[in-house]
């Protein structure tokens, strides 16, 4: 069997682009175990994420983050969701870019806002103005976004099946790499 035809899919990107909602279905079709590393950083600690930034602030969060990263993307063949933050680390970028074939899922601040703004589970966006917090997250991580994927593709249409089917389509090229 041709060992890279398991490789792992990992996604990343900003909240709101959709990595937990195609990261699901994408296990479904690939029949593939899938990880949310948010969601796995709340069962170890019994804590929500909210919680776990109010008690040990950002750095305490991206530390557990880094941990669960590391953990999640030594697994193989499996489908992974990563927090919108996980690129500020160089050792997360490194072991996604070496580990799977990473997709970026990009998407315009806009439909980020609208996909968002009634979510509390996103202590980053509890200001007053979140569209100008999106936008400046954007900014500093798209470019790590980039550095770290072997693709882009937009969630902007909404079109689940088009977006499966785009990335479905990279990581056939990945594996064939």
């Amino acid at each position: 069997m041709n060992e890279k035809a398991v490789t792992s899919l990992f996604l990343v990107g900003p909240m709101g682009a959709g990595k937990s909602t195609l990261g699901r279905h994408l296990a479904q079709v690939l029949d593939r175990p899938f990880y949310d590393s948010d969601r796995v950083i709340e069962e170890k600690t019994g804590a929500d994420i909210p919680w776990i930034f109010d008690v040990e602030g950002e750095d305490g969060f991206r530390r557990r983050e880094r941990d669960v990263i590391d953990e999640l993307t030594a697994l193989d063949g499996i489908v992974l969701a990563t927090g919108g933050g996980a690129v500020l680390n160089d050792d997360n970028r490194r072991h996604l870019h070496e580990r799977g074939c990473v997709i970026y899922l990009w998407t315009p601040v806009e439909l980020q806002l609208a996909r968002t703004r009634n979510d509390r589970n996103r202590p980053l966006l509890q200001t007053g103005d979140p569209e100008r917090k999106l936008q400046a997250l954007l900014e500093k991580r798209d470019p790590l976004y980039r550095e770290v994927a072997h693709a882009v593709v937009s969630t902007a249409s909404g079109n689940l099946k088009k977006v499966t089917d785009q990335v479905l389509g990279c990581l056939g090229e990945h594996a064939n790499r």
